[in-house]
């Protein structure tokens, strides 16, 4: 049975979103939520630089619901509680890349209001991506081969020069003043969504939390640079090595989501990067598995930006008929079948 599929805004994930749901036989895209006024009444095809489909981009929500589609690819920069629930509460399941892995970092009272609104429309909302996401369930798979786990940390070491978005980049804390407390305070607010995953681990491992906490360090730039999106000023952070970690009963990180990025080339300290994602496992045995994004053959991009979009992208593109056939209220890793690349192998 082919799916009917909304995509809700064309960013930098959407756009790689949308062209995965028009290539997968089993999803039919029958609408799209252009948040921009200049994409409103643009066919999708040409929004993700492909032949017209004929489905005009729109910014009447209400006339997307009315289409009675079976699913939302949801992939703005951040959750929009209300948009959420209204979405669910209308009988539509919600696929969403937009930092919600479990809902805990809104807070308790939103988690609870989406949780409401999707067994209120008997529906089901997952979040995941790249990282959090994909990673985190990369992890757990790791640590099947144990008979012990000590601690389960991942890691996202990578370059984010050629991420060229400045509110992204300025939300987490580049360009801002390292000494400034409200830095860090940025910086933990934009990346709470690591804390979710942290509490996803756990769980799928079976361990009762005391707490989640979360601890940054800072590079600065030792001279301005200029990055063509953004300027980062001399002195104030150019790089970001960042752990949210999950702390048992007897006071042991059990879980820690890392991340550590860089922007521009001068920096001190000038961490060394490792260039892709990784998963550390102390226990028995001991285990270290990495997995690297590579440019296939054929791609014909200026940069590699467009790679880590569709590997945004495409762990909820995939889970969607998962998330379809699920139990009503939030979903997480843990309570869906093995996601695959089930319609995306080349004929």
């Amino acid at each position: 049975m082919t799916l009917r599929v909304v995509q809700w805004t064309t960013g930098n994930v959407g756009r790689r979103a949308a062209s995965a749901i028009l290539d997968h036989p089993g999803l039919d895209l029958v609408g799209c939520y252009a948040w921009s006024p200049d994409k409103v009444g643009v066919d999708i095809g040409t929004l993700v630089g492909a032949e017209p489909v004929g489905v005009l981009a729109t910014n009447d929500a209400e006339e997307l619901l009315a289409l009675a589609p079976d699913c939302v690819s949801y992939n703005p920069m951040w959750p929009d509680v209300d948009e959420m629930c209204w979405i669910l509460g209308a009988g539509v399941n919600v696929v969403s890349t937009a930092a919600f892995i479990t809902g805990r970092a809104l807070g308790a009272e939103a988690r609870s209001r989406l949780e409401v609104a999707a067994r209120a429309g008997d529906v089901s909302l997952f979040g995941t991506g790249v990282n959090p996401g994909f990673l985190n369930l990369f992890g757990l798979v790791s640590a099947g081969i144990c008979d012990r786990v000590d601690r389960l940390r991942v890691l996202e070491s990578v370059d984010a020069t050629g991420y060229a978005s400045a509110e992204t980049q300025l939300s987490v804390g580049f360009a801002h003043d390292p000494d400034d407390p409200a830095t860090a305070e940025r910086t933990e607010r934009a990346s709470a969504v690591f804390g979710d995953a942290v509490a996803l681990t756990a769980d799928a491992l079976g361990v009762e939390l005391d707490h989640i906490g979360f601890e940054a360090e800072y590079a600065r730039a030792t001279e301005t640079m200029d990055l063509g999106f953004m300027t980062i000023p001399a002195g104030t952070v150019a790089g970001i090595s960042g752990t949210w970690f999950g702390v048992d009963q007897r006071d042991r990180h059990i879980v820690e989501c890392c991340y550590q990025w860089k922007m521009g080339w001068a920096m001190e300290p000038d961490w060394p990067l490792r260039h892709g994602y990784f998963v550390e496992i102390d226990g028995r045995p001991k285990v270290r598995s990495r997995f690297q994004i590579l440019p296939p053959d054929d791609w014909d991009e200026p940069d590699y930006m467009g790679l880590g979009m569709i590997m945004t992208a495409l762990p909820a593109v995939s889970a969607i008929p998962a998330v379809c056939a699920a139990s009503p209220g939030i979903v997480s890793y843990t309570d869906l079948p093995l996601v695959t690349a089930s319609g995306f192998v080349t004929p």
